[in-house]
């Protein structure tokens, strides 16, 4: 185990957890695995199906970011990472395996950290292909509040653009 990248997770994330050590140990894994490097642009991507402290760890350790498009949230609510290399084609799912026995918080974040990475995950290959290069839309503003926001969030309601904030989605009242 890296202590000091260890180390600069907890910096950038605030406190250390196990929350922090399972997306520590899933970049750990998927870097290894498919020889990766930090990404500087959107080389490497991350979707991450979940929105949790384990997410800081991807930003920091992969340089997969929100901010430049490589870092994908796929909101199934679960424990899962895929990983992929827009260079080679190559990707892998690192899913968390349900923990066993009860433990502490801090008996639980050191078994993730020191476990082998075969006891706590099941690695295999993502059933969906990495998401598209990030895409630039022009700014829109909205009829009703005056906010700019992309083209691709806004709705057309009685003939005006409106932003997500403003439109009234449509119901059935069934």
């Amino acid at each position: 185990m890296n202590r000091e990248l260890w180390n600069e997770c907890i910096k950038f994330h605030g406190h250390h957890c196990p929350g922090l050590a399972i997306g520590f140990k899933a970049c750990e894994a998927a870097m290894e695995k498919m020889n990766l490097k930090f990404s500087s642009d959107e080389e490497i991507v991350c979707v991450t199906e979940n929105d949790a402290c384990g997410v800081d760890a991807v930003q920091v350790i992969t340089g997969c970011t929100l901010g430049k498009g490589n870092l994908v949230y796929r909101s199934t609510g679960k424990m899962a990472f895929s990983f992929f290399n827009r260079e080679n084609g190559d990707s892998v799912r690192v899913v968390l395996k349900q923990l066993k026995g009860e433990m502490s918080r801090e008996g639980k974040e050191k078994y993730i950290l020191e476990s082998p990475v075969e006891e706590i995950f099941d690695i295999k290959k993502p059933k969906f292909k990495a998401p598209k290069t990030a895409r630039l839309f022009n700014t829109v503003i909205c009829e009703k509040c005056g906010e700019g926001a992309p083209e691709h969030k806004i709705r057309i309601c009685n003939g005006k653009k409106l932003c997500l904030d403003c439109f009234e989605g449509y119901t059935r009242g069934w």
